[in-house]
């Protein structure tokens, strides 16, 4: 009998704690849902994070394979975010492709990996890398040149990689604004047209 009232107890007491953690990860997820509009915003703040790690990173002189794995992440979720939803050059597809000719049908770039998760993972990535370095088991002594230059070659290899991939099948992955109607250029035209 009291085994059975000690697990209902147990689970009175989870009860509330269930119910807090639930309600600040749906509190969370409103704040990061309404935060979706206002990407130059978001990445302020990511870059604020940056300078926060780079600063505790050159002042505690350490830290350097917890960065190192930072930077192979990061450039892991940029390979991601220039990639197409559908690589053409992987998987033949009966959805939507890039053209590859001039006389394609225009198909619009999906990123396999979202601006938004992009930057959500980009900056859960430097908060995480953040608080490993208060641990100092994570403080691994290493020659931090070595890594440097191993990450620089290697960052070097796959954009070059990617780039190609982008000239082969003639897409760019970022537009440049919505393109918009220039109402002038247009009713100045139609003028002449007109006094012909």
């Amino acid at each position: 009998m009291e085994g059975v009232g000690g697990d209902s107890a147990a689970a009175a007491a989870a009860g509330p704690v269930n119910q807090w953690v639930h309600d600040v990860s749906r509190l969370f997820q409103y704040y990061l849902d309404k935060s979706t509009p206002y990407a130059m915003y978001r990445w302020i703040g990511t870059v604020v994070l940056f300078v926060i790690y780079a600063v505790r990173v050159y002042y505690v002189q350490g830290f350097y394979i917890v960065s190192y794995g930072l930077g192979i992440y990061l450039l892991n979720l940029l390979i991601g975010f220039l990639s197409p939803l559908v690589d053409p050059e992987l998987e033949p597809s009966d959805g939507p492709l890039l053209p590859t000719k001039g006389s394609d049908e225009f198909k619009p770039f999906i990123r396999r990996l979202p601006e938004f998760k992009f930057w959500y993972s980009f900056t859960k990535a430097f908060c995480i890398a953040f608080v490993m370095t208060f641990f100092s088991m994570f403080d691994v002594p290493v020659f931090w040149p070595i890594l440097l230059c191993y990450w620089i070659v290697l960052f070097v290899l796959t954009m070059r990689r990617q780039i190609a991939h982008m000239i082969k099948y003639k897409y760019i992955p970022f537009n440049i604004g919505k393109q918009k109607y220039d109402g002038k250029r247009m009713s100045s035209s139609s003028s002449n047209s007109r006094a012909d």
